[in-house]
């Protein structure tokens, strides 16, 4: 199974096409349209098995799957206390396995943004992960963590890996959290402004059987977003 995340920054009716011939069963798109409100006819075509989410039509969150690919939205919590986090989509692959797709956003929080998201996220659903993959745009890095918080990046690599979780890149590569040597993202497409955000995590059944693990180049990806895809083949 062939599985790409990619932030397309925006107007993925014009780019479906391209990332498509990278030939994936299952696609996780950050900052794409709501396909169902989109005036774009190929676009709605494509998108024929499709679950989304987001807070406006023009830039939400997606998973596309082939059309033999059964795609099921699971309904897991994402309110921790008083607070709704964003944006998260967990979805049941072919009955199989669950994949929860991600795109971290600040969220007018003024201590709990982004990373901070995503570890209120893992406090009320770290029991439903068993044998599951987290993918997307964390928009986080270790070299980001804080002294004083808890929520750091890196204290949410710590809870996956006691959960046996983790990251297909760190597992492929060897590098170190904080020391890719890989960037996902050129800041404002600048080629002098590398990092690395985006990722994907897995438990020991697909970091196992991992095939194939690549990040796209910037001489290929750069006009079309500042993210760079992720493309990693399980066997």
């Amino acid at each position: 199974m062939r599985i790409i995340t990619w932030n397309c920054n925006g107007a993925f009716r014009k780019k479906f096409e391209i990332i498509t011939d990278l030939n994936a069963d299952i696609y996780i798109i950050q900052e794409c349209e709501n396909p169902a409100e989109s005036m774009d006819k190929k676009y709605q075509e494509w998108a024929e098995n499709y679950l989304w989410i987001g807070d406006n039509k023009n830039k939400g969150l997606a998973v596309f799957a082939k059309s033999e690919i059964k795609l099921e939205k699971l309904d897991w919590s994402n309110s921790f206390k008083d607070h709704t986090v964003k944006h998260f989509l967990p979805c049941r692959i072919n009955k199989d396995f669950n994949l929860l797709a991600v795109w971290t956003h600040r969220n007018n929080s003024p201590n709990f943004g982004y990373i901070g998201q995503l570890w209120k996220y893992l406090q009320i659903n770290k029991d439903k992960l068993n044998e599951s993959i987290i993918v997307g745009d964390f928009n986080s890095n270790t070299r980001w963590d804080e002294w004083d918080r808890w929520w750091n990046h890196s204290d949410v690599v710590k809870e996956f890996s006691e959960l046996g979780i983790e990251s297909f890149y760190h597992r492929f590569t060897s590098e170190l959290q904080g020391k890719e040597t890989k960037p996902t993202l050129y800041f404002q497409r600048n080629f002098e402004r590398p990092y690395h955000i985006d990722y994907v995590f897995g438990t020991q059944r697909f970091t196992n059987k991992m095939i194939s693990f690549e990040i796209g180049d910037f001489d290929t990806w750069i006009r079309i977003s500042d993210h760079m895809p992720i493309l990693c083949e399980i066997e």
